[in-house]
Formats: structure tokens, sequence, C-alpha cells
């Protein structure tokens, strides 16, 4: 049985038929967590004899790296994770000014569809464990430590869609949030979702402060239906009521990602749209310049197109920011590196 991923009570739990005391449970939760150990022979806290025992029972899996790509100016660095049953993820560390932020996966693979995204290419092949999700961070968290730095906030954004495996995701938010873990604030996470109105209105009832973003991607009904297919299900109309109730109940303000794609979204029309849109609410937009995935035929607009859009929304008191872009020479869009390996594989 893999313990990786287990908070203290579960880890009571399995332990109570070896008859052995509860208080193990958090000398090995903190040799494991806090001292990085992945083999029961070498957390020295517990008996030799009780390392032998749980040995023979239980096991501390996490998934291997099958790559790592740092960008050339030092601040971006992919991994590309596999677990044991073949199932692969891709995570990213980006070095801000406000600190050191990573970037998780919460599937192994994606089903939304989305027309501009290489993480939905091949489809979903599963969700990801909280201790799977766990693993990603822990893997970055000891990267850095080689180099005397640590993580200091996470986004949810990574291959997948996080409210489509609801309960795991908010599992690893409570396992990231605990002491024996990494103790971050609640505050220092962003969910990203691409609209899933039951699991954002569930999500703001959790009673958890982090920061919420939404895909966005189009300011009208019949163009999101278009470039994103879950909005046939969920209506624009429900996602930004949706929105508005998550950060009236949080008092957090929303973020609407915008992917700006040329000559499909990027017209000053579509910024009149937006401005209608999201008017009023304790929100703000940000502006992604698409990241071009070969396979949707889409194109990156101008330069002239990206600031003539951004430049309408401020000029209309919406608060407006534009992705700064990190790690384009290392492929760090969502999906990019693990279709690479797949396809070589």
């Amino acid at each position: 049985m893999n313990i990786w991923g287990m908070t203290q009570e579960e880890l009571q739990t399995v332990l109570t038929p070896f008859r052995i005391p509860s208080f193990r449970a958090k000398q090995i939760l903190h040799a494991m967590y806090q001292e990085h150990r992945t083999d029961f022979n070498e957390m020295t806290n517990l008996p030799k004899g009780l390392r032998a025992q749980l040995s023979e029972t239980l096991a501390i899996e996490r998934p291997s790296v099958l790559a790592l790509r740092k960008s050339a100016d030092g601040k971006t660095a992919k991994f590309l994770f596999e677990f044991s049953d073949g199932a692969t993820v891709e995570s990213v560390l980006m070095r801000q000014p406000y600190g050191n932020s990573i970037c998780v996966s919460t599937q192994d693979g994606c089903n939304m569809g989305c027309a501009f995204c290489a993480s939905t290419l091949h489809g979903l092949s599963r969700n990801l464990t909280r201790g799977e999700i766990l693993a990603e961070a822990y893997a970055i968290d000891e990267f850095l430590q080689e180099q005397g730095e640590k993580i200091d906030t996470c986004v949810l954004i990574g291959t997948g869609e996080p409210l489509m495996n609801y309960e795991n995701v908010v599992g690893f938010l409570r396992l990231m949030h605990e002491k024996e873990t990494f103790g971050m604030s609640y505050r220092s996470f962003t969910l990203s979702t691409s609209g899933i109105v039951p699991g954002i209105l569930r999500l703001a009832e959790e009673g958890l402060p982090i920061s919420l973003s939404i895909s966005l991607h189009a300011p009208s009904q019949e163009l999101r239906e278009k470039i994103m297919p879950i909005a046939r299900k969920y209506a624009l109309s429900d996602v930004i009521a949706a929105a508005k109730f998550y950060a009236e109940k949080t008092g957090r303000r929303v973020t609407y990602e915008y992917i700006l794609i040329d000559g499909v979204n990027d017209r000053l029309e579509e910024a009149r749209e937006l401005v209608r849109l999201v008017s009023g609410q304790l929100a703000n937009v940000n502006l992604i310049p698409l990241n071009p995935v070969v396979e949707s035929g889409l194109k990156r607009p101008s330069q002239e197109s990206i600031q003539a859009f951004s430049a309408y929304l401020s000029k209309h008191h919406i608060p407006v920011t534009v992705r700064k872009e990190m790690g384009t020479d290392i492929n760090a869009a969502c999906g990019q590196l693990r279709n690479a390996y797949r396809e070589a594989r």
C-alpha cells in the first residue's frame, strides 16, 4: 500500500491492524514530508524492527522525473513526471518577481477540448490522486532546496480541469496547508477552471480563501462555444454568475483569463463586449497572447493588436494585465512536453 499523500488520521487507521502505536503515524509523516524520506530504513526516528516491518507491507511511491528542461534565462524549469502506471504529467517552476511559483497538473490529459490547448490533444487518461498532485510540488521543492530556495505560490492551471477532479484537488489544497507538509497559506493558491459551474459554487462554500481564475477566452456565448466545447454545457451567463458568487462569498478577486487569438477574439469588437461583460465586478482580466499549438492552426496576434486590446480595457476601467511569457524556449505551455514524449514513445 502506498502511503504517500495520506493524512495522519488515515495512516493511523492503516497502522492499527499491525498493532503499531498511533503516535508512530506522526513520526512517519514527519520523516516522509519534512525530511523527504521515501525509504523506511532511512527513518532513524523509528525502531529498527519497525522499519523492517513497514518495508514489508507499505510503500512510499512518488513519480520519476522523465525530463527536466531549464530556460536559458534561468527563470523557468519544466518537469515531466511519470507515475508507476505510465501516466505522465507536466509541472512548471516560474521564478517571478514576487517569488517562486509552481504550476501543477491535476489530470493525466484533459477532455475539455479547447481549440487552442495542447493538453487536450490526446484526451483524458485519468484523474490524479491528491498524493500524486502533492508529489509534483515535492519534486519541485527538492529542486529548489538544492539552490537554497522555496516555493512561494502554487497555481492549479497545468494539464487537466481541476474542478472535474474536485475531491482530489481540494484534498491536495488541504494537505499543502498542513504544517506537517508545506504549511502554505490558502491565499498562496490559485485554481484555474474552464467554467465548471457546479464546482465553482461548491468551492465557494469550502471556506478556503484561494484565488479563482476563470478561463473565459471569449466575451459571447456563440464565440466561446466555438473555441471551448464546455461552453455548450455551462452557459457564459451562468459562469459569470458563479464567478460573482465566488467573489462575494470569499471576498477574493476573480481573474478572467483571456487568450488572445489572431482573427478570432482579438478585435476591438470583442474588447467592447468584454467590458460590458465584466464591468462592476470584483475581478480583473489577464490577457494571454496565444502560444501556438501546431495542430490547432491558430495564430498569435500582432503586438499592436495585443496593446490595442489591453489599452481599450484599461481605458474603460477594467483592471488588466498582459501575461509575461516565460519558458517559450522549453515548450513551457501546458501539454507540449508531454505530447512530445507520448509521440516519441
